[in-house]
């Protein structure tokens, strides 16, 4: 399921690692643990560090406006 959906947006993402941590927030985010922190969602989907999803929503070259465009785009 995460897969398809994350599939709609994987070319806004020039790397395939950045392309990964979106998964993976995807991921934690609709799993059920209680708390839904970077450090809880690495232990759900099994990563060894919070550094990389970290890294890709503080440093990352994915523009925001990007994503939320083609969101709009597909709700509609």
């Amino acid at each position: 399921m995460i897969d398809e959906y994350c599939t709609e947006y994987k070319d806004l993402f020039k790397e395939v690692r950045n392309y990964e941590c979106f998964k993976y927030l995807h991921l934690g985010i609709i799993s059920t643990i209680k708390r839904k922190s970077l450090p809880e969602i690495v232990k759900v989907v099994s990563i060894n560090s919070a550094q990389s999803l970290d890294h890709f929503l503080a440093n990352s070259d994915w523009s925001v406006d990007e994503l939320k465009q083609r969101c709009n785009l597909s709700a509609d």
